[in-house]
């Protein structure tokens, strides 16, 4: 535990420190990295923790993201205000599905393929509404970025980094607060055998919502940030079932129910994409779609040889967690 904490301030610390030694193209590198860590931690609360599979997590973006900039585009509403507005939207999203899905025993693939269905005729919802630029885009107003407006959410990428920077560490410090309270034990007592959570008396209806409530809220807040950091949404973009895919990789590959896994994940999988595409542009190449078959090849490798994803070994190694433990880490 002692290891494990000294890491994470040693890495805060560089974190902190990183973008001033950095150029612009790398620190929006970085602001992936920190983007995709959090979004991945929202989704890990609820597969991760609670074994409830989403492939349509992108919905929870999109709500989030269209939510907020309307607010702000439209009624001139504060980026802070819309961020509360669209975490409700998200969880009152998040409730229907997971009320349909739970109260009609719906589970593992059905619930899986009922998370597709909803963000994709969503999309198709908000490609055809008007109020917020249907299928032509919704654009948001940028000002002078040659000073910080925390207040509006407008500013420079360094802005953009702390907020991302922040987002990753509240996401990791809430998982790791629901890893090892009351919700966490109910969340794996489910996800490792559900019957036998309600033999034991876990209101398994109860803790299976609350798990979809926090995820779909958390990655609202992810929404946000994309938002008002890119400034456009168009629905085919955002609510994707690949925009879903990108949000699940990084704990997949890097750890499913671990704390470190996301991030590390994120890291991995944002770094060699950069670095593919970098490399083929220097050598006045282009391959279509070079970035899902990075995504493939990243998958497959990870389901044949570390089908628990790259952190529990290092973690073990490093003497981070025990044997058997691997989601203290």
């Amino acid at each position: 535990m002692q290891r494990s904490i000294l890491a994470l301030v040693v890495l805060l610390a560089v974190l902190l420190v990183l973008p001033f030694a950095l150029d612009r193209y790398m620190l929006s590198v970085m602001i992936l990295i920190l983007y995709f860590a959090f979004v991945g931690q929202a989704w890990n609360v609820m597969m991760g923790f609670c074994g409830q599979l989403s492939l349509g997590h992108a919905l929870y973006v999109g709500l989030g993201a269209y939510t907020s900039a309307a607010l702000y585009q439209h009624f001139e509403l504060i980026p802070w205000v819309g961020m509360i507005a669209a975490v409700l939207v998200c969880v009152a999203a998040a409730s229907i599905i997971g009320w349909l899905a739970f109260r009609f025993g719906i589970g593992g693939t059905y619930f899986a393929l009922l998370t597709i269905a909803f963000a994709e005729f969503t999309r198709i919802g908000f490609e055809h509404f008007d109020w917020v630029g249907g299928t032509a885009g919704f654009f948001l107003r940028v000002t002078q970025q040659s000073r910080m407006d925390v207040l509006n959410l407008r500013g420079d990428p360094i802005m953009f980094y702390y907020l991302a920077l922040a987002l990753a560490v509240a996401g990791f410090l809430l998982s790791a607060w629901l890893l090892r309270g009351r919700l966490g034990f109910y969340f794996r007592a489910i996800r490792d055998n559900e019957e036998a959570a309600r033999a034991a008396g876990v209101n398994v209806f109860r803790y299976k919502m609350y798990a979809v409530q926090i995820s779909g809220g958390m990655t609202a807040l992810a929404g946000v940030f994309f938002a008002f950091y890119y400034n456009n949404l168009f629905p085919e973009q955002i609510f994707h079932i690949s925009r879903s895919i990108e949000i699940i990789l990084a704990p997949i590959i890097g750890g499913i129910g671990t704390l470190f896994g996301p991030v590390l994940g994120a890291a991995v999988l944002t770094l060699a994409s950069e670095g593919i595409n970098a490399a083929l542009e220097a050598l006045g190449h282009e391959i279509p779609g070079v970035k899902q078959i990075l995504y493939g090849v990243a998958l497959g490798l990870s389901i044949m040889f570390m089908p628990h994803g790259i952190w529990p070994g290092i973690a073990r190694r490093l003497g981070f967690t025990r044997a058997r433990d691997d989601s203290d880490a």
